[in-house]
């Protein structure tokens, strides 16, 4: 018996939703990224990037476990000397919710060349509205 590797010609896409606000930051990225890359799939072939498209919804609902609304920081810098700015989960959920959950599901990708295409499979609303209702998303419970 063969094994068998997928072609590129051969990858079938489902849209997904899931709600942010049903369970934490960690796990909800682990969900994620195991449908961005494909691998709940029979199909699964490290090399050929067939995975999912994916819809969170109520970003600005994100629930995290202990103090990480204070603790945790997320980091960014201009190039330039003294350009290092800081933020905090709270004040990135109150400007930006999209930047957490797509940072945290950047972590779990594999730091490869389909990482780009994979992440830009992933549309992150903040509300409960959302721009792909027909495509006919599966819910993730």
């Amino acid at each position: 018996m063969k094994t068998y590797s997928q072609k590129g010609a051969e990858v079938k896409r489902e849209w997904w939703v899931i709600d942010a606000s049903t369970m934490p930051l960690g796990k909800l990225a682990v969900v994620i990224a195991d449908k961005l890359m494909g691998k709940s799939k029979v199909t699964y072939t490290p090399h050929i990037d067939n995975g999912d498209y994916v819809v969170v919804i109520n970003a600005k609902d994100l629930v995290v476990t202990g103090n990480k609304m204070v603790e945790k920081k997320y980091y960014h810098h201009s190039g330039f000397p003294g350009g290092m700015r800081e933020l905090k989960l709270e004040e990135v959920l109150e400007k930006k919710p999209e930047l957490a959950i797509t940072e945290a599901v950047k972590g779990m990708l594999p730091k490869n060349k389909l990482a780009a295409d994979r992440l830009a499979r992933l549309r992150v609303f903040a509300g409960s509205e959302h721009a792909h209702a027909a495509q006919n998303p599966k819910e993730i419970k």
